[in-house]
């Protein structure tokens, strides 16, 4: 499955993932300078929920070419139970 990410739904996923990635960097330095346990892991969940958004957001995307790929016929029924699996497994992997 090819995933085309487009205008504004690309510059969404990339600004989750590059909060994550800074939410992640925050989490090393706090860790080297001995902070608390509480903001560690504050921030820690942070960066998961971004990463989880991202992730989602990137799910999403697929569904909806999968679904334009249906209506224009682009895909067969097996096609398209095969692919429905494989989100469904992204999907969950997610979870």
């Amino acid at each position: 499955m090819e995933l085309e990410l487009e205008g504004a739904s690309l510059k969404a996923v990339l600004n989750r993932l590059r909060r994550a990635q800074g939410q992640i960097s925050g989490v090393i330095r706090m860790i080297e300078e001995g902070r608390d346990c509480e903001d560690v892991v504050t921030q820690l969940a942070a960066a998961s929920r971004a990463l989880d958004r991202a992730g989602f957001a990137i799910i999403a995307t697929g569904l909806q070419q999968c679904v334009a790929d249906i209506e224009s016929g682009a895909r067969t029924g097996e096609d398209t139970e095969q692919m429905r699996a494989r989100l469904e497994k992204l999907f969950l992997s997610l979870a």
